[in-house]
């Protein structure tokens, strides 16, 4: 009797879940069948081709099923994140619909069938145990949809790590650094630069310098890791991108950089300067702001002023070409200097550095000359005038309050000032400066601004002097090119030009010339190769090799002619006769962009030699290191004001006289001179801010002293 009730209810849970796995059966063959209906008749449903008048008007030309391809594209495409949420929902509706279908075909409970999906689907290999020839079927169509799925899961998974390491090596990723220095551009200088730099921050253990440049970063890293010299803890990185794009800049933290480079690209220098020009434009519409100045490096002097009006008190620009036009002349006129601005514009010997000292409040510059045993002061930064810079100030000069010390030093914190020494300041005879004689001088090439080195030259040169310019371009283009140079001619008081016409690699052309009557050549690096910095160090160092030779041919058969009528000073002394015996009588200067070539010449000894890329790197890294040093660069560079030069010991003392370095000073300063280093004339280099200067020894007049003199 108690068995009975459910006897009974036997057949209606029985007929209920039949029912429950008919339903589920018919809803997995529609659920298979649907797609391929509607795939097939897609374009032909009437309501699906009335939505809308834009779909009336494109139905003939774009069928639906087009359409809808081309939604799923644009969809995939625009949201990243897409391919992952349909792959979660394949998962969810294979899971869901295997679930049915084992539900169907099975006596386990829909709960339970949805359990057995999702093991078929997580490890294929869970459906051996099946019996029964439905749910063998269902099962391995699960296990091979999962299969499916977990393919295209690790598809998915391999794609996102491939796309992250390959950000990372094209240097697509965001450095998160402060205070570091930013290069904007790659050039030949960047060797030269990233080593000042290191050397520059190797006293507080290195620093941080970032690259942006159009170029791989796996190509900049192996560029760089050519160079194969020691970074001295320095971190270098790398990062490619367009320092025209505001993302870029951001990219790099170009608000957090305590200076940014712009370097010159290897254009022409029009091209270049407008590029350099629409960098800084990009920098100015950083949001945030910069937090460090920033250092553009120019081509031409003539597009200075629009990119310091564009960037206002920020902007610290190098006249790269510029500059060393104006240098090859001072080492033409002054055999050696070349030497001496390495070592003053490199970090790796002394350079200048500026710091306040209040115990040198009250102080006459005179007495502060000498109260530094391990650096020479050279100027004063003056407080009350807004920090304006006075190099070579009167010895009466009272530092005030505020007041900073510019001084030549190894480091900025290898110096301070000490107890004043004890010096001889008895009156020394002042010898006047020699009568300046004319000169004879040649110009090998054509520069961009060969007309601002055509007017350094007539500030310097006696009246009578004779400028020879060989090259290929035509007489009547030079006159024209002069001419749109602001160049007049006629004007010329101290100098008169000759041309010739000629190429300098050709001897039969070099030949044609009185080689061996010149003071100075100069060989120029080509107007029309600048862009090659290999074809122009080539052509300069052929030109050198045959003007040496043919020199050397002629000058033994030549009648002794008296010295040079060049200061006594120097015709004299070692610097000249360190040269080969062809160099006794001229003095060549080399434009040099490559320091291999460098290395080629310095070893044959047979000219005076300009670093270009080396020495503007040099400037680049002081004036980012501190933007204050631009303006005595600018000022000793210059054709007037204070400069740099070499003088001879008969202006300083007696010859064999025995003195301490601070009584050399205290009597440059009778000549208005500041004496930061000497060379002696049995020694290869000179030695600048030198140690021991309370010391005696013994000097020859055949030494000679570097000082920071006001030009006349």
């Amino acid at each position: 009797m108690n068995d009975l009730p459910f006897e009974h209810n036997i057949p209606f849970s029985y007929f209920s879940c039949a029912a429950g796995r008919t339903v589920a059966l018919y809803t997995v063959v529609v659920t298979l069948i649907m797609p391929f209906l509607l795939y097939k008749y897609l374009d032909y449903l009437p309501q699906i081709k009335s939505l809308s008048k834009r779909t009336k008007m494109n139905k003939e030309e774009v069928p639906l099923k087009k359409r809808i391809a081309y939604m799923v594209d644009v969809c995939f495409s625009v949201y990243p994140y897409a391919k992952l949420l349909a792959l979660l929902f394949a998962t969810i509706f294979l899971i869901g619909f295997g679930g049915l279908a084992l539900y169907a075909v099975s006596e386990s409970s829909f709960a339970e069938a949805l359990w057995l999906s999702w093991t078929f689907v997580a490890d294929s290999g869970n459906h051996a145990d099946r019996v029964g020839t439905g749910p063998r079927i269902v099962s391995v169509s699960v296990s091979s949809g999962g299969m499916l799925i977990f393919a295209m899961m690790l598809g998915l998974v391999s794609d996102a790590i491939s796309e992250k390491v390959d950000s990372l090596r094209k240097g697509k990723s965001e450095v998160i650094e402060r205070n570091h220095i930013l290069i904007l551009g790659w050039s030949d200088k960047l060797g030269s630069l990233l080593k000042q730099l290191a050397i520059a921050n190797k006293s507080i253990g290195g620093g941080v310098v970032v690259v942006l440049a159009e170029r791989d970063k796996e190509e900049m890293e192996m560029d760089i890791a050519k160079l194969e010299f020691d970074l001295m803890g320095t971190s270098v990185i790398c990062r490619s991108g367009s320092p025209l794009i505001l993302a870029d800049l951001k990219k790099v933290s170009v608000s957090k950089a305590r200076a940014i480079i712009v370097l010159a690209s290897d254009e022409n220098a029009d091209q270049s300067d407008a590029r350099a020009l629409r960098v800084v434009l990009s920098l100015t519409g950083v949001k945030e702001g910069l937090r460090g100045h920033v250092v553009v490096e120019m081509s031409d002097l003539d597009n200075e002023p629009l990119v310091k009006l564009v960037g206002g008190e920020l902007i610290e620009t190098v006249v790269a070409h510029d500059v060393i036009g104006r240098l090859m002349i001072k080492c033409a006129l002054q055999p050696g200097l070349a030497q001496v601005w390495e070592d003053i514009l490199g970090f790796e010997n002394a350079e200048f550095y500026i710091k306040r000292w209040p115990q040198l409040d009250g102080l006459r510059f005179g007495d502060a000359l000498i109260s530094f045993p391990d650096a020479i002061p050279c100027g004063i930064k003056v407080a009350a005038d807004g920090g304006k810079i006075i190099l070579n100030p009167d010895d009466s000069y009272v530092l005030k309050e505020g007041d900073e010390v510019l001084v030549i030093a190894e480091d900025d914190d290898t110096y301070a000032p000490g107890p004043l020494p004890e010096v001889c300041r008895g009156l020394f005879g002042k010898i006047p400066d020699p009568p300046k004689y004319p000169e004879k001088i040649l110009f090998c090439g054509w520069r961009r601004d060969i007309d601002d080195m055509i007017m350094v030259l007539e500030a310097f040169l006696a009246p009578g002097s004779e400028l020879w310019m060989f090259n290929e371009v035509p007489e009547k283009e030079r006159e024209k090119k002069l001419t749109d140079g602001e160049l007049d001619i006629s004007r010329l008081e101290n100098i008169k030009l000759v041309h010739r016409e000629g190429n300098a690699v050709i001897r039969r052309h070099l030949e044609s010339l009185p080689l061996e009557t010149f003071d100075s050549i100069l060989i120029l690096a080509d107007e029309s190769l600048e862009d090659s910095v290999v074809h122009s160090d080539s052509r300069s160092l052929a030109t050198l090799l045959l003007i040496r030779d043919i020199q050397s041919k002629r000058l033994p058969f030549k009648d002794k002619k008296s010295t040079s009528l060049r200061s006594s000073g120097f015709s004299h002394s070692s610097w000249i006769r360190e040269m080969q015996q062809a160099s006794d009588k001229s003095i060549i200067i080399s434009e040099i962009l490559d320091s291999r070539t460098r290395n080629l010449v310095s070893v044959s000894r047979i000219s005076d030699y300009v670093l270009s890329n080396e020495l503007v790197s040099m400037a680049l890294a002081m004036v980012a290191e501190d933007k204050q040093i631009n303006r005595v660069l600018e000022e000793l560079f210059a054709e007037e004001g204070n400069e740099m030069c070499i003088k001879p010991a008969e202006f300083y003392l007696f010859d064999q006289e025995e003195l301490r370095f601070y009584d050399i000073m205290i009597r440059g300063r009778q000549r208005r001179e500041i004496v930061i280093g000497y060379r002696l004339a049995n020694a290869e280099l000179a030695i600048i801010n030198p140690y021991l200067k309370s010391e005696p020894r013994k000097w020859s007049l055949d030494d000679v002293f570097v000082v920071i003199s006001w030009g006349e």
